[in-house]
């Protein structure tokens, strides 16, 4: 893991976070997850607007499902 890796860890499930895909974390639900011991997290995309669910572990690659083709984890 390079020192840019390292510094982003854990930063991802911070309220806020913007990925490099243009997707912000909006905060944990209360829902779990589909990936094992994870919950769900809003997340809107700052191009569209739309808003949805990921898992916290794939907050950091996340693309939108309606105008970036990602895979939507959760319905709003």
């Amino acid at each position: 893991m390079n020192s840019s890796s390292k510094s982003q860890k854990g930063m991802t499930t911070i309220t806020g976070y913007i990925n490099k895909n243009e997707q912000q974390n909006l905060g944990k639900t209360d829902l779990d997850g589909t990936d094992f011991a994870q919950k769900l997290y809003l997340m809107r995309c700052l191009r569209c607007g739309h808003t949805y669910k990921a898992n916290g572990s794939d907050i950091h690659l996340k693309k939108c499902p309606n105008c970036q083709g990602g895979a939507d984890t959760g319905h709003c």
